[in-house]
């Protein structure tokens, strides 16, 4: 006896999903954008590289923060008003950060803007999944939803070379303008409304404790590639600190689970903890090798900053290749195979990197640069997929925090993992030839994030039914 189709994705959803693309745009590129912009800023607003850095683990750091309160501001104001005066923030932050007139002036505005952005990015996913009927596959829609996530630290610090190129360093904020016009005007015509549920309050404590740990454990992050990695203590006594906030969050969340900030017993469901973890370790091997690919251009291989950003385009025009295809395995074959294989993909990809040297055809990292964003944009579909499978229309948001927070924690993780030890196995070489050993041990890390992710990955469920109960008319309470 054959089951019966699932439920095609309503168009409505499909429309939902462009427009909050058109959005998020704007916020995936400000997070790696400043990676190939710093030296310009700290030349321009005369401050050391170590202050200006600030701009960007400052973005990071409140969008990190932003993102936990996602949940309890849907439900007080709404996903369509929550969405929209997002967007604002970031809008009216972005052309503020334009105008600063100073390092400190820059920093303050990009933590408003990073707070827009945090707001934004869970609500991204959460709004297109909860416009999809019960029992509907989801792998197309997330094609559509996690292309940002996909193409922006590809994108971003290509973009910021072409404008830094010919324009003043506050183009790259300018750059921001046109999409969230566009993004605020499809929005209100587009997107549907959706009156918030019965209001809970805050939950104080819990974000008193969250926000905290969050900090704590990025900020240490941040500091690791400078001399002295893990040891230092600007590393390891915030990252503890964070951890044990984080810890004290967990242990106070089961106790008290009504009303919490963040439903954080979905981590008992297979489905979000493993696509947690999953996106935890695809972040590391996706962040921490875009770290790792412009310094070898540039050192390795003799590159300016803008030739290393334009050589990074065939990963993105892989990771863009590989989208629909993605969408439709995920929805024929389950989350589990077509994961394992984006994984499987991304990790030989990277090999001809940990084996390369000076003399390298560029000509065939190139084509692994194709190969890899190929399997890097097949990834994240499945894993985007997979953390909704059974979940109420209420549990979403939660799920849609627990995953984004995962994998930006990842992110930061596999940056500073890697940069430590891209440290230590070029300090004091000398010639090409140390250099390029040195890096080869890096992306052989990086390699070895793949590997654990694929034996992580056999957890994954097969074939399954996404949601329960996506888009139902009417809006019910938290719990």
């Amino acid at each position: 006896m054959t089951s019966p189709a699932a439920p095609s994705v309503p168009r409505s959803a499909i429309v939902s999903a462009l427009v909050l693309i058109t959005g998020a745009l704007p916020v995936i590129f400000d997070s790696t954008i400043m990676s190939v912009s710093l030296a310009t800023l700290a030349t321009d607003l005369a401050v050391p590289v170590s202050t200006i850095q600030w701009v960007t683990t400052a973005y990071l750091l409140a969008l990190g923060v932003a993102i936990p309160i996602v949940g309890w501001a849907q439900a007080r104001l709404g996903g369509k008003r929550l969405w929209m005066l997002a967007l604002t923030v970031f809008l009216l932050a972005s052309i503020a950060c334009s105008m600063a007139w100073d390092a400190p002036s820059l920093i303050a505005f990009r933590v408003v803007q990073g707070i827009g952005g945090g707001l934004m990015m869970p609500l991204m996913a959460t709004l297109a999944v909860q416009q999809v009927p019960a029992g509907a596959s989801l792998g197309r829609l997330m094609a559509m939803v996690s292309l940002p996530a996909a193409l922006g630290p590809i994108m971003g610090p290509t973009l910021g070379g072409l404008i830094l190129t010919w324009f003043d360093w506050n183009g790259i904020f300018w750059v921001n303008v046109p999409f969230c016009l566009i993004g605020l005007a499809l929005a209100w015509r587009l997107l549907p409304s959706d009156p918030p549920p019965r209001r809970f309050p805050l939950d104080w404590m819990g974000l008193v404790l969250v926000s905290p740990a969050l900090v704590g454990i990025l900020y240490g992050l941040s500091n690791v590639s400078q001399v002295g990695g893990f040891s230092r203590l600007d590393v390891w006594a915030p990252v503890v600190a964070g951890i044990v906030l984080a810890v004290a969050f967990v242990l106070r969340q089961v106790r008290r689970p009504a009303n919490t900030l963040i439903d954080m017993g979905l981590l008992r469901r297979r489905t979000v903890a493993t696509s947690s973890a999953i996106l935890f370790l695809s972040g590391a091997a996706l962040y921490g090798s875009m770290l790792l690919l412009p310094l070898y251009f540039q050192i390795v291989r003799g590159t300016d900053v803008l030739a290393a950003a334009l050589l990074l385009i065939p990963q993105g025009v892989g990771a863009l290749l590989s989208r629909t295809l993605a969408g439709r395995l995920t929805d024929a074959l389950g989350a589990r195979t077509v994961a394992i294989a984006g994984f499987v993909v991304m990790g030989l990809a990277t090999v001809p990197f940990a084996i390369a040297d000076s003399a390298t055809s560029m000509i065939w990292l190139m084509a692994a640069l194709v190969v890899r964003g190929f399997g890097m944009g097949t990834l994240m579909i499945p894993m985007m997929s997979v953390a909704f499978v059974g979940l109420e229309r209420d549990q979403v948001p939660h799920a849609s925090i627990i995953t984004r927070l995962a994998q930006q924690l990842g992110g930061s993780f596999g940056t500073a993992l890697l940069a430590v030890i891209l440290e230590a196995t070029t300090h004091g070489a000398t010639g090409l030839a140390g250099l390029a050993s040195g890096f080869d041990t890096a992306f052989w890390w990086a390699v070895g994030f793949t590997v654990v992710a694929v034996g992580v990955c056999l957890v994954l469920p097969g074939r399954t039914t996404p949601v329960t109960s996506g888009a139902p008319a009417a809006a019910g309470s938290r719990r």
